[in-house]
């Protein structure tokens, strides 16, 4: 299949990332390669959303800090970026709005690109044949452009996020809809994590299975940030757990410890707060 008729991925991860370490990273490398691997697909960037403080996870560290480390994470990647939209928001904002943000974010700029692009006038009589063959280059590029359509956006998860969509309160079903339905989703799993089952135990994703891909992840990787900052609060080394600048980062700003892990203790997360104020109105 040509790549002109393949469609456009880009990937979407959203999360604390608190901090960011090389199974993140990870995540994204697994999803390109098997998307692009189906024929159907061709990805061509990879974003990293960090979440802002507003959802009051315990132990979350300033944004300001979390999307620092993104950033010098993703620095020697060529398709990789950190978009801090989500974590400047006030209040905390749903993954399906982050989604959708991205995804109008994309059709704009692909307006704009059509729009910016030069009008091809008849040639007149004078026009020399090298310039006729140029102007039709032109436009059987701008009519491939527009025939390829618009990227995709697609949110990239682990298999605990999947499986968080059964906890109540937690998602609006709606937004599940949303997600697994307008846009789709890129689900890494590993041994033990029973996804396909999930997946069928479930009403709404049943529905929309054709739009969850599965990842096998067949070398196993089981760092987490939350095994990060314990080894840090202890004094244990993470190097070649997290990307050498991160740890450098960390380690000058002394950001993990045990005081900034009690940071929210009982704070209710933010999206059951969302929830419980919904319920008393």
């Amino acid at each position: 299949m040509e790549n002109s008729e393949k469609t456009e991925v880009v990937l979407l991860a959203c999360g604390s990332f608190n901090p960011i370490t090389n199974m993140h990273l990870r995540l994204f490398e697994l999803a390109k390669d098997y998307m692009n691997g189906t024929g159907k697909y061709e990805v061509i960037k990879g974003i990293i959303s960090p979440v802002g403080d507003a959802y009051k996870k315990k132990g979350l560290i300033s944004a300001h800090h979390r999307v620092i480390m993104a950033e010098l994470a993703a620095k020697n990647s060529k398709w990789l970026e950190v978009d801090t939209w989500e974590s400047l928001q006030q209040d905390w904002i749903e993954t399906a709005t982050v989604l959708r943000h991205h995804q109008e974010k994309l059709e704009a700029s692909s307006c704009d690109q059509q729009q910016d692009s030069p009008v091809l006038e008849r040639p007149g009589r004078k026009r020399k044949w090298a310039e006729q063959r140029q102007d039709f280059s032109q436009k059987k590029s701008l009519e491939q452009t527009k025939t390829k359509g618009v990227p995709k956006v697609k949110l990239l998860c682990g298999a605990d996020l999947l499986e968080s969509f059964g906890v109540p309160n937690l998602w609006k079903g709606e937004d599940i809809a949303k997600i697994v339905g307008d846009y789709g989703l890129i689900c890494i799993t590993r041994a033990g994590n029973d996804a396909q089952k999930f997946i069928y135990e479930s009403d709404v994703l049943w529905k929309h299975q054709n739009n969850i891909h599965l990842v096998n992840e067949w070398i196993t990787n089981d760092i987490s940030s939350t095994k990060i900052r314990r080894a840090l609060r202890r004094g244990q080394s993470i190097r070649y757990l997290v990307p050498d600048l991160v740890q450098e980062y960390i380690e000058k700003h002394s950001l993990y410890s045990s005081e900034s892990e009690e940071r929210n203790v009982g704070v209710i997360l933010a999206p059951l707060q969302r929830k419980t104020a919904e319920a008393d109105t």
